[in-house]
């Protein structure tokens, strides 16, 4: 069969995460992207799992720190400390999620 080419557009972020997330399946984005029109023209229904929205904070969080420590905008932190970060942020998340509930 011929393959043609197909461009999509979309937010850099964005493609960033559909990667990793296409990677954690063992697929390629245009293996998914296959299966979606694959789908759609001859069975016409959507081949996906519609589920809860992903919270992006952790992840751009993550992605704004890392572009700071590029940049050398950040403190050098032993691992002692990054360990005693991380149980700060655990314990902090753990509080408000009990004052929401």
């Amino acid at each position: 069969m011929a393959q043609v080419q197909l461009t999509v557009s979309m937010d850099a972020d964005l493609k960033r995460l559909f990667d990793l997330r296409c990677a954690e399946y063992g697929m390629s984005a245009n293996a998914a992207f296959n299966d979606l029109a694959e789908g759609w023209a001859k069975r016409i229904y959507i081949p996906l799992y519609i589920g809860k929205e992903t919270d992006l904070t952790d992840y751009n969080l993550f992605h704004r720190l890392r572009a700071d420590a590029d940049r050398g905008e950040t403190p050098e932190l032993t691992m002692e400390e990054i360990v005693d970060e991380i149980y700060k942020c655990r314990a902090e998340r753990t509080a408000e999620g009990q004052r929401h509930s």
